[in-house]
This record gives C-alpha cells, sequence and structure tokens, in this order.
C-alpha cells in the first residue's frame, strides 16, 4: 500500500475530527462519520489525512489535552472503530496521520494526578515542579506558566493551558512511556505522526527569565491595537522574546532522532510532520522529521503577492538539506481560513472565487507538499459564534476576560478584540449539504460548534459545489488530479522566471526528466501576458486554466491561473 518514499508525492488534508462528519447524529464529528467520506476525500484527490486529535480529553483545547494516549474518546469512537478507519483509508490508497502530542498531557491524565500527589511518588519528576515560580515565563495561551497545585504545595510549569502540564522531557521514564505510544500506534497501522508543538518539548534548563516589560495579557492586548509601523515593530520585538527560554531548545534535535530511527524500523515508510517552520528540524534530510510546515508562506498581512511567494520559497528552498521537503499551506486549524484571509475584501476586488482557485493552483504547483485544512476546497470562511457564552476557544476567553477585568476594555471591544485570535472561526462544521445544520448533523441537535450559518445563504457546502462544472471544489479534483498525474508537479525542479513589468504575477517552471511545465499565476487585478518570459508563448499546450482572458488562452486575467505543458 505504501510506496518507497510516498509521502514525497503525497497531497495532505487536515480535519477537525470533531466537525468533520457526524455518523452517529450527536452533534459530534467522528471515526464512523469519517469513514463515511472517505470516498469523498479519495475522489477530491488528496491521499493523507491527519485527525486532530480523538483521545480522551477534557477538551479544555480541542483535544490537546490527552487523558489516555491509548484508547479512543467514547464521542469519536472506539480503537475497533480507529482499526475499520485504517482498513477502509488503506483500501482507497489513502494514508492516516496521528496527531501525537508530545510536549504535554491533561491535568486529568493518571500521570500527572500521580506526579501532583506528592513529592516523592514513581511519576513526582514526570512533570516540571518548582516551590515557588522561579522566573517570568508566560504560558502562550493564559498568563503564568506556572500554576500552585495545592495537593503537593508547589507550582507546575506549563506553556499552554493550566489544563495542560508540560511533561518533563529530561526524565527517561518519559521518553519510555511515550516511545510506548508511539510502537502502539504504529503496530496499529498508522501511517506516521503529525507531531504537536514540538519546540516547546523542551525548556533552558537554566530558567533563565524573559525581563520584558510586559506580560502575555498586555502583549496580546497591544497586539490587537496597533496600528502605526512603530507600534506593529515594538509588538513584534516583544513577541520574538517573550518565550526565547521556552522553546527551540537544543535537545529537540536529539529526541527527534531518536523518534526517526523509531519510525523508521517499521514497514512502509512511517513519516514524521513537524508542527514548525524551522527547516533546522528536518536534520541532514534523513535522521529526524521528514516533513516541515511552511507557514511564512501563510503569515502575510493582507493580501498574497508574487513577490512574497517568491522570496520566501527561494530562501527556504535554498536552506533545505539534500532531499529535504516541506509542506506549503494558506490555513490550518490556528489561523483565519483561506477564504477569509485571502480571498475577501480589496484583495479579491470582486474575484473571490477565482482568487480561491489561484491559491489552490499555488498549493499544488510549488515544490513541496500541498497541505489543505477542511472546507478550503468549498470555500468554508471564519464564523465564530458572535455570543462568547458559545465559545469553545480558552484562548479567546482568557483574552477577553483579561482585557474587561484587569485593563478596563468596554466588554463589546473586548469582545471584538478576542474574537480575532478565536480559533472556534476556523473549526466550524464541515458543510455537507443545504439541509439542517448543513447536513453536519440532524435538524434539532446542537453541534460541537455551531454552523457557520453566514455561508448557507451563499450555498458554501459540497452538495452545491459538486454540481457546479466552474466551482471550487471542482478546481480542486482537477488540479489535484494533475499533480497526481505530472511528475514535474510533484517531483521537479522549480525555476522562477521574470514577470512582466509592473505585474503582480508568479511566473516559474517545473521540471522533471523530458517533462516541462509552465506555470502562470496573478496575484494581481490587471490583466498579464507571460511572453515576457517565454520565447514561445504561443507553443504553450495548457492543461488547466482559470481567469482567462478573452480569445487569448494564454493571457492571465484577474487572479488568474495558467498550467501548461512546455514543447
Amino acid at each position: 500500500m505504501a510506496g518507497e518514499q510516498w509521502w514525497r508525492r503525497a497531497t495532505i488534508y487536515a480535519l477537525n475530527t470533531r466537525t468533520f462528519a457526524d455518523g452517529n447524529g450527536d452533534g459530534i464529528g467522528d471515526l464512523p462519520g469519517l469513514i463515511d467520506k472517505l470516498d469523498y476525500l479519495a475522489a477530491l484527490g488528496v491521499d493523507t489525512l491527519w485527525l486532530t486529535p480523538h483521545f480522551p480529553s477534557p477538551c479544555a483545547d480541542n483535544g490537546y489535552d490527552v487523558a489516555d494516549y491509548m484508547a479512543i474518546a467514547a464521542e469519536c469512537g472506539t480503537l475497533d472503530d480507529y482499526r475499520r478507519l485504517l482498513d477502509a483509508a488503506h483500501a482507497r490508497g489513502l494514508h492516516v496521520l496521528l496527531d501525537l502530542v508530545l510536549n504535554h498531557t491533561s491535568d486529568q491524565h493518571p500521570w500527572f494526578i500521580e506526579s501532583a500527589s506528592s513529592r516523592d511518588n514513581p511519576r513526582a519528576d514526570w512533570y516540571v515542579w518548582a516551590d515557588e515560580p522561579p522566573n517570568d515565563w508566560q504560558s502562550c495561551f493564559d498568563g503564568s506558566a506556572w500554576t500552585y497545585h495545592p495537593a503537593r504545595g508547589q507550582y507546575y510549569y506549563h506553556f499552554f493551558l493550566r489544563e495542560q502540564p508540560d511533561l518533563n522531557w529530561r526524565h527517561p521514564a518519559v521518553k519510555a512511556a511515550l516511545w510506548a505510544v508511539a510502537h502502539f500506534w504504529l503496530d496499529l497501522g498508522v501511517d506516521g505522526f503529525r507531531l504537536d508543538a514540538i519546540s516547546a518539548l523542551f525548556e533552558d534548563p537554566e530558567q533563565r527569565a524573559h525581563g520584558l516589560p510586559v506580560d502575555l495579557l498586555h502583549l496580546r492586548a497591544a497586539d490587537a491595537q496597533a496600528v502605526s509601523e512603530a507600534q506593529k515593530a515594538q509588538v513584534g520585538e516583544w513577541w520574538s522574546r517573550i518565550f526565547r527560554h521556552q522553546l527551540c531548545q537544543p535537545e529537540v534535535h536529539g529526541l527527534l532522532r531518536e523518534l526517526r530511527t523509531l519510525v523508521d524500523s517499521y514497514p512502509g515508510e512511517r513519516i514524521l510532520l513537524g508542527e514548525d517552520e524551522d527547516i533546522a528540524y528536518l536534520g541532514d534530510g534523513r535522521d529526524e522529521l521528514h516533513l516541515v510546515m511552511n507557514f511564512p508562506l501563510m503569515n502575510v498581512d493582507g493580501p498574497l503577492r508574487a513577490t512574497h511567494v517568491r522570496e520566501v520559497m527561494q530562501r527556504r528552498l535554498a536552506a533545505l538539506p539534500p532531499g529535504g521537503v516541506q509542506c506549503n499551506l494558506l490555513n490550518h486549524i490556528d489561523s483565519s481560513r483561506l477564504w477569509t484571509h485571502f480571498c475577501s475584501g480589496e484583495a479579491a476586488d470582486g474575484h473571490a472565487g477565482l482568487y480561491a482557485k489561484l491559491c489552490a493552483a499555488l498549493l499544488v504547483t510549488l515544490p513541496g507538499v500541498p497541505l489543505l485544512y477542511y472546507g478550503e476546497e468549498i470555500g468554508m470562511r471564519d464564523a465564530a459564534p458572535a455570543d462568547p457564552e458559545r465559545w469553545r476557544d480558552r484562548l479567546a476567553l482568557w483574552l477577553r476576560r483579561g482585557l474587561i477585568d484587569e485593563l478596563g476594555v468596554e466588554p463589546a471591544e473586548a469582545t471584538r478584540l478576542a474574537a480575532r485570535s478565536n480559533r472556534d472561526r476556523c473549526r466550524t462544521p464541515m458543510q455537507w449539504g443545504v439541509g439542517a445544520n448543513a447536513g453536519f448533523c440532524p435538524r434539532g441537535v446542537e453541534p460541537w460548534l455551531p454552523v457557520a450559518v453566514n455561508d448557507a445563504a451563499v450555498g458554501v457546502n459540497v452538495e452545491v459545489e459538486d454540481s457546479g462544472t466552474h466551482s471550487l471544489l471542482n478546481a480542486y479534483r482537477r488540479l489535484l488530479a494533475l499533480r497526481r498525474e505530472l511528475p514535474a508537479l510533484y517531483a521537479g525542479d522549480w525555476q522562477p522566471l521574470d514577470s512582466c513589468p509592473g505585474s503582480n504575477c508568479l511566473l516559474f517552471l517545473r521540471r522533471a526528466g523530458e517533462q516541462t511545465l509552465f506555470v502562470g499565476l496573478n496575484f494581481g487585478m490587471t490583466p498579464c501576458r507571460p511572453g515576457c518570459a517565454l520565447s514561445a508563448p504561443q507553443l504553450l499546450e495548457p492543461l488547466y486554466s482559470s481567469g482567462a482572458v478573452a480569445h487569448d488562452p494564454i493571457a492571465l486575467g484577474p487572479a488568474g491561473v495558467l498550467i501548461a505543458r512546455v514543447p
């Protein structure tokens, strides 16, 4: 089923387990529901599924607070369901990645409960404890990184929520326990792991203070309110320093090498995808991660520009080790959706649908592995509940409460500012049809998060998109089919070309063996013709185009795309 280095030509589809497909009608996405949608995913053209955590969890952080690493949450199914998922996915040529949370557990995990019970129990040192907070370290979610536990009479460290205490990876027994977890799932048949928060696995052993004049609440408030370039620069400088002793410690590399050796001992090329942009975590290209994430591609204010894409790709491709690969993405589980970020407002200038197809073409044609996020193929938008009482994201709730209680911000303004950080907005239920709850769950059932009702009026769902010849969904299908068929797209070299003067076009060639493809992507609203970059553009054989100019098949209209064979 798994060929040699299959992951190099993969397209990964990330889905939020609890909001993707509800199989039993209780309003919560589950494994049986996902099994029922595998044919849809195979027909879409993806071949690798990354599922967000489906372990037993109190769900203080969308399942990333794990209470049992070797079981399935009851609301998501059973281990037998997971085995059926693996069998059904593999039968369709689909790979499955488990989201492995190594940095922390839930405070309800038996390991932490035992560790917190006394200072001399067998797991006393499995977490990071201190008699008093030794520094000014911050949790990236809710203030101080040190929380007092009365049963033990000490403070424990947590980089994320206080319900997510950090494991002490300098303790050999912790490593042994988590490697046993990895073996459990690999033995079950998973094709690899998406590794959560790898840069946070170790902290500065000297526990040095950051020494900043602001804490996390004031920094997030300043970030939300920054307008001038000077304010943004100051906020950026503070962000670069506030976690500097809590992240990216050198021991991470040794740990990844151990885990790579572990997964390499299994047949079928099992893989490691890291939630990090640092190319150094690829090691020498063979001994740490298989894939890192190209976050710089998507981390841009305002619309995408050809110069930004070209600069990011040239810089990162030059830094890759021999054989190194990165995932290219434009949205994910913690960010605004692709349509909201890049295709709405003045950026698209009335061409939102074409701009969404342009973004899809960008991901499919760039060198690397495309990483899609569920719903982007139908144009789902951000849609957090307006009422904070219905928010699930603890980060947004903490920020709103702090703005009101500590900084004196009016509740309505605090809600507006906190909503910009609310990750619920990009985790709403997948929109399958035109019926109740967009086909996610039955009428009268309250879903895990409210369905994006603002999208129903514009027909954003699979049922409508499936029937439209020129729909975004069918554009994704055609583009992904091209990527599977053309070695130049999944394995070719990348040669950027000079763009037409004054244009916002990205032009490049992809080459593999005797196959050469031309790709033209117009990020601007002014039509352009790629003749300035090619000696004989009239000989191009178009394979895919959108936003074409009438009577000129190789011209790029506003948000236009051209993929063509070069004779």
